[in-house]
């Protein structure tokens, strides 16, 4: 199996220390480089060719939001986890905005700081249904009405099955979630992730989630739902 390369960026020296050693004990994780600042890490990446980067948002120079954006702005951009103290910080959904496909917080048990890198080196994001939830009612907290007003308008270009398969990325739910909930194949259920991404221009299933949140497609689905059970009553 080959080794999941894994570019390591914080400011601190003894948290990159702590990362290197818990990380690098992984028989399928390399660690390819480490960075102290957002402004090294194009130059690092151009040399180390990683798959994953695990990036910090504070940092004194270039921070984390600046060094995802410039990245994941790249063609064959690697994955960009991020490390954060918050786990509803505003920097937090900013960085999944431009791209990065998750976060996790630095008190975090090295177990699961593994499976993030290894999920996200397998194309999954970092949010679990109950972050997600905490993490979308922060962004419709402080999102605009006009934000709403420009997702709704982004989201008309998908047909009523794609729209589906959004709302139900959006609740954090995976693949074969949203196959048995939608009755399709995980396969299906993957083209249709696809589609979405392509067809609305972004670059993994976090975004999704944002967008479909922003819409309100959510609120509307959680409408639909309290209606019918008030019918069944």
């Amino acid at each position: 199996m080959t080794a999941i390369r894994l570019l390591l960026v914080d400011d601190d020296p003894l948290v990159r220390a702590g990362l290197s050693f818990m990380m690098g004990g992984a028989d399928d994780i390399e660690i390819v480089g480490e960075a102290a600042d957002g402004g090294e890490v194009e130059a690092l990446v151009d040399r180390t060719r990683p798959d994953v980067v695990l990036m910090d948002i504070r940092m004194p120079t270039v921070d984390g939001l600046t060094a995802t954006e410039r990245l994941r702005a790249r063609e064959d951009a690697p994955q960009v986890v991020v490390l954060t103290t918050f786990h509803a910080d505003e920097q937090v959904l900013r960085a999944l905005r431009v791209g990065a496909a998750g976060f996790v917080l630095k008190d975090t048990p090295p177990t699961e700081i593994l499976a993030a890198v290894r999920r996200v080196a397998a194309g999954d994001p970092v949010l679990s249904p109950t972050v997600t939830r905490q993490l979308m009612q922060h962004a419709l907290g402080t999102a605009a009405d006009t934000r709403r007003a420009g997702a709704r308008a982004r989201m008309a270009v998908l047909n009523d099955r794609e729209r589906e398969v959004a709302v139900a990325v959006g609740r954090g739910l995976a693949n074969a979630e949203i196959a048995t909930g939608l009755f399709m194949s995980v396969a299906t259920v993957k083209t249709h992730v696809s589609r979405i991404l392509a067809k609305l221009d972004l670059n993994n299933r976090v975004q999704i989630a944002l967008l479909a949140y922003d819409a309100g497609l959510l609120d509307e689905e959680r409408a639909e739902e309290r209606a019918e059970e008030q019918e069944g009553r």
